[in-house]
This record gives structure tokens, sequence and C-alpha cells, in this order.
């Protein structure tokens, strides 16, 4: 068996030397959102060091032929970054860039060499067309367009989720940061590629490098610093010591290490680097050794910042006050977690007994005594708690609206390193930069609310949870599962309940959070049921689910018309703009009454359209589209052939007479399939509609 490794940047694995392909007997794509959306952040921060390679380890592969390789160990990470670089192409104007990124991920063959044009990447055989045709090819606005019914498998699904989540987030950069990352991309992000020519050898070194050898953290290599520091009478018991502090955060490597960024970010009022072990040592515990006081920062700095760490992972067990417990829970529930660096901050200067030993912030098991301790807050050093509580309430504000509004992580750190130097130079809570949500913020956050939501149920789940605890005024006990559900069904040609609702009224309702009710129990679970009727009372059957105020409430309607998702759209979009108090402005006038329309000129310059879907009216509008012209989908090997007339009204007009808000809804009703971007071409230049479209987003951002 031949083996040989090698290290060569992204740049050099997507070329002709590479051909990958995904065996069948591996699994399928199953990374989520907040999988691609961290290693953009990662990458983001790695590429303001470029002079740093990015390591994201290994791949494994079984040579086929000359150039052509089967994947055993790193397909989730290979199919993330063709979505990233596909993403990048697609926000692209200048043709050069656009070229050499989709290189990347399609070999744009040579004639003369006999070099045929294919994907550098070909999955499953189930997922390969889809994949290759909507992402490789660069089809994404046909994607933006899908529905979850227009997918075959949880991968193609997985794709979709995280294309537009990746297009969303690399759309807040400016073109000179996608440059920089781009770049960075393709010439600093290594792999170290492992082949073989045998699938048991390969299977053999899969198990090899992920079963055995333990490389060292950057606790254990700035122990190792903390105690040369120290006489040999010393050393050993603050080794020991080190030890009590950091056993207890556990020996998960990723978790250790964004502890010690977020504390570097503290006590320096900047991020570290991709670098940490570099910068944490330079900027923070060679100070401490040249000092010779190490024992301050182990005893001072380390305990009590290690404590708040354990208590942010598990608020719900600590002796903390009522109030400050239920915020920190909040804060949990988001899934980014650079508030934890302000709350870390908060809590050490909070309680002044955070790092004595002595002291114990968790309640005993079965113990009444230690949690009624804890709130009279005596033992534990309490002071200043209005400062604690206006600090959280303000973190969950910035948590909030900086998710609503896709802030990038470098924003988001940006946004931590302002609000710790401003409250370690004692400011007032509301004057304290990055604790505060400007106008543009709140407009954009209430504009995401107004829009459609597909494609990530996780953040539906929480404004849901959220709009709820609002209604209910107090933290609603959540079920092991909870799902969103939608109160219409996916398809309703068949349902008696909505014979009267038309294709584009459905179709613009139906992935609104209006539509959408909390229930018990996992997601699908109502998706058989056709009828307006059954669905609710499956919904409510669910003692759990009727937890939810505005879960309950669908009881008292027994029709779903437009006029009750309407009065739910408008009703959960207030409470949620009370709970994040971004319902007013400063002259008080009430946001929530504004339509999506007025508040984008109060968004400002910073928002962007990211992969939100584009209207028939909005590009008619545009002049890219004119009224009276005609679109056509043709089906030659069935011997179909529809027309649609684009309407004044920004509508799709069949030849039955019938109109559309959306190509999906039309060529649904023409030939039974959704993927409407994808099937209409202009009848004067067989010009595709993603086209059209993806020229009016391009011309919007």
């Amino acid at each position: 068996m031949a083996i040989n490794a090698t290290e060569k940047p992204l740049g050099k694995v997507f070329t002709p030397d590479y051909q990958l392909s995904i065996p069948s007997f591996q699994r399928a794509y199953i990374w989520k959102p907040e999988n691609i959306l961290q290693l953009i952040s990662d990458l983001e921060e790695a590429c303001k060091s470029p002079e740093t390679p990015y390591f994201l380890g290994s791949l494994i592969l079984v040579r086929e032929g000359d150039t052509s390789f089967s994947v055993i160990d790193g397909q989730q990470r290979l199919v993330s970054l063709s979505i990233i670089t596909a993403a990048l192409r697609d926000l692209e104007h200048d043709e050069e860039w656009m070229r050499l990124l989709d290189a990347l991920i399609v070999e744009p063959g040579d004639k003369l060499r006999g070099i045929t044009s294919q994907p550098r990447l070909t999955l499953r055989e189930r997922d390969a067309a889809f994949f290759r045709e909507y992402v490789q090819e660069g089809n994404l606005e046909a994607l933006f367009d899908m529905n979850d019914e227009d997918c075959s498998s949880n991968a193609q699904r997985n794709i979709i989720a995280n294309t537009k989540q990746a297009y969303d987030a690399l759309a807040q950069l400016d073109e000179e940061e996608r440059h920089r990352f781009a770049s960075y991309l393709v010439n600093s992000v290594t792999l170290v590629i492992v082949t073989t020519d045998d699938l048991d050898g390969a299977h053999r070194i899969f198990d090899v490098m992920n079963m055995r050898g333990l490389p060292l953290t950057p606790s254990d290599v700035f122990k190792a610093r903390a105690m040369s520091g120290l006489p040999a009478a010393a050393a050993d018991a603050y080794a020991s010591r080190w030890d009590d502090i950091m056993d207890p955060l556990g020996d998960d490597a990723a978790r250790v290490e964004e502890f010690f960024r977020y504390l570097h970010l503290i006590l320096t009022h900047k991020p570290a680097t991709g670098k940490l072990i570099e910068d944490f040592l330079s900027d923070v515990l060679n100070q401490y050794l040249a000092g010779h006081s190490i024992e301050a920062f182990i005893d001072g700095v380390l305990a009590p910042y290690a404590m708040a760490w354990r208590i942010l992972e598990r608020p719900s067990d600590t002796v903390l006050p009522d109030d400050v417990r239920g915020r920190l829970e909040a804060l949990n529930d988001y899934r980014h977690h650079e508030w934890k660096a302000v709350a870390m901050w908060a809590l050490t200067h909070s309680f002044r007994n955070l790092g004595d030993p002595e002291v114990s912030f968790f309640a005993q098991r079965g113990s009444h005594s230690a949690r009624d301790c804890g709130r009279t807050a005596d033992p534990l050093g309490s002071h200043d708690r209005q400062r604690l509580g206006e600090i959280l309430c303000a973190l969950e504000q910035v948590a909030g609206v900086d998710m609503l509004n896709r802030r990038s992580a470098i924003d988001r750190r940006g946004h931590t390193a302002a609000a710790i130097r401003d409250l370690d130079k004692g400011f007032p809570v509301r004057l304290v930069r990055g604790l505060s949500v400007s106008a543009a913020d709140r407009a954009g956050a209430l504009i995401r609310l107004h829009g459609e939501l597909q494609g990530d149920p996780d953040l539906v789940r929480l404004l849901l949870v959220r709009a709820n605890e609002q209604r209910a005024g107090a933290r609603i006990p959540r079920p092991r599962a909870l799902a969103v559900v939608p109160i219409m069904p996916l398809d309703i040609a068949s349902a008696a309940s909505f014979s009267s609702w038309t294709a584009d009224l459905h179709d613009y309702w139906m992935y609104r959070l209006g539509n959408m009710v909390l229930m018990q129990g996992k997601e699908g679970q109502i998706d058989r049921l056709t009828e307006y009727g059954r669905r609710r009372d499956r919904v409510l059957l669910r003692a759990d689910s009727c937890r939810f105020p505005l879960t309950k409430q669908i009881a008292d309607f027994n029709e779903c018309t437009p006029a009750m998702l309407e009065y739910r759209q408008k009703e959960t979009i207030r409470l949620l703009a009370e709970y994040w108090d971004i319902r007013y402005d400063e002259s008080h006038a009430d946001l929530t009454s504004k339509p999506p329309e007025q508040l984008s000129g109060d968004a400002g310059s910073r928002q962007t359209r990211g992969s939100q879907r584009v209207t028939i009216k909005q590009v008619v509008a545009a002049g890219l589209l004119i009224p009276g012209e005609t679109l056509v989908w043709e089906r030659p090997r069935k011997g179909e052939r529809w027309l649609v007339t684009v309407t004044q009204e920004g509508r799709f007009r069949l030849e039955d007479g019938s109109e559309y808000a959306s190509p999906t809804a039309a060529a649904r009703a023409a030939g039974g399939r959704s993927a409407g971007l994808d099937v209409w071409k202009r009848t004067s230049n067989g010009e595709k509609l993603s086209d059209i479209w993806k020229a009016y987003r391009l011309r919007t951002r």
C-alpha cells in the first residue's frame, strides 16, 4: 500500500490534478448553517494575518486514476468550501474575479489539451446533479427561490440552507474585504492531502488519524510557560491550582481555545488573530512573567474568568439571583457567542468572590438552601446588581439585532472590544459603544422580521420562543423536542379548507412568521395533514405545545385566512420588537406600523439584500423586465410549451388568464414544477430568468 502525504493550499487542490468524487457508501452532506458560518467567521479572522496559513485538516483520498480520487475523509469541508467559493463568485462584479473563482469549482475545459469541462467535486449520485446545476454552475438565484418540496434529500436541504447563509454572511463584506477573503481562501487555507491506492488502507489511515494522539491545548502551553516563571517551591502548588481552575472547563480543545480567545479580548481590548498562542503569550502572559506576578494572573485573572465561563455554560445550575440566571439562559439561545466576553467581564466585576476556591457559585444537588443563599448574594460578594442587569439586558438586545441583521463575526467582535473598552473606563451602560443599537440597526432587524424566513428553522424557533415569552411575560419551560411547524401545508392543491386561497397568497405567506407555530415534537410531524382543522387539532393535542400563547391562539380560529395570518404576523413582530426594545425610534414613532419599504429607507446603506427572494414586481420596477413581453418554458421531450406575459402590475399571466406574483407560482400552476427561475426564458433572446434576477440582486446590493 503506497501512501503519500503533502500539504497544499486550496488553490492547488481545486485544480485538474484532483478530480474528486464522493463514493456512494459515504454519508450525506450534513453540515448545518452554524457549521459553515463558523468556518466563514474563522477565515474572516485568519485573513487579517495573510502571512499566516490556516490549516483546515487532512483529506484522505483513494486514487482511482491518474487524477481521479475518491474522498474517504473531508467531504463536509470540500462541499462547504465549494459553497463559499460559489457565493463569492455570485457576489462578484469583476468578470476576471468571477472567472478565477468559477475555475476553482468547475474545470473550464481546454479542447486543445483534451480537457473536458466538469466539476472539481462530484457528490454522491443522489445529490450530484443538484449540486452541480445550482451551486457549481452558478444558478444560485434558482436555489434561493426553492422550497423544501423541490428537494429529494436532506443533503439538498442542507445545501440550500448553507448556501443562503454563506451568501448572506459574505454579502456583508465590501468588495475589497471579499477580494482579500477570496485571496486568502485560495492561497493560505491549506490541507494535508493523504493519498493511497487501497480503500482498506485509506480506512485504516482514517482510524489512526482520528483516534490516536492528543495535541497540546492552549491551556497546556500557557500552563507550562506560567510555571516556568515560578520558583520551584511555588510551581507545584500553582500547577495544581491551575488544574483545579481549568479542569472543570472540560477537555474539549475548541471550547478551551474559545475561552482563552475571549480572555485575550477582555484583557487587551482587541481580538486575537489566528495565532492565539502567540498572541496570548506576547500580549498577556509575558507581561506577568516580566513582572514576576504569575500568581496574580492565576488567582486574580484566570480563576475569576474561568468561573465566569463556567457560569455562562450552565447558568441554570448556579445560585445566582433569578433575574441574572434568566438573562444568561436567554443569551445562551443565540448561535453566536461574542456576547460571552462582555458577560464574563460583567460577572467578574459584579461578584468579588468569583475566583475564591472556598465559594461555590453552583447549587449542590438536592440543596435548596444553597440556591436561597445565592439569591441573597452575600457570600458571593455581589455589588452593583443594577449595572449587571443593565449590561446583560443591553447585551441581549445587541445579540438579537445583530443576529437579524446578519452581522459578520468581525463586526460582532468589534462591538465586543468597544464595549469592554468603554466598560473598563467606567462609562454608563447607555453610553457604552457596542451595547447600543442604531436607527439603521433597528430598521434592518424589523425588515428581516417582515420577510421570508425559509431554510433556518433554528432562527425561526428562537424568534417564536422570544415572541411567546414576551406575550406570556415570563420564560416558558421548553419540551426537550420543540419544532417549528407551518399552519398551512406546503401543498394546498387538494385541501378543501384552502380552496379559496390563490397560489400567490399561499406562496407569500408560506415562510413568514405569521404562518409558524411552536409544537412539541420533531419537524415534519404534521406534513401529511392537508386540512387546516386536522393540522390545528394535532398541534393542540400536545399539552406542551399549548404552553406557548401564540400556538394556543390558533384554537380561536376555525379557518386559516390571509387576515388571520396578517394579524399573527403583526402581533409576532410587535412582540419581538418590544422584547428587543426596537419598536420605537428616537421620536417615539412606532416602527412596527411602518411597511418594510419605508423601513428600507431608514436602514440606510448598510442593509444588504442577501439571499432574500426577489419578486417580479421589483424586477419590473427596476426596468429589467418590461410589461407586455413574454417568457417561455419549453419541454421538447414531452412536447409541452407554456407562455407567460409580464403584466404592468408585476405579475406573470398564463395563457388561460390566471396571474401569479412569482415565477415559482406560475411554474407550479403551468407544469407542476416549482423551480420557476430555472425554467422561464425570454422569448426575445433566450435569457434565463435566473440571470435577470441575479442582475437585479447585484444592482441593489
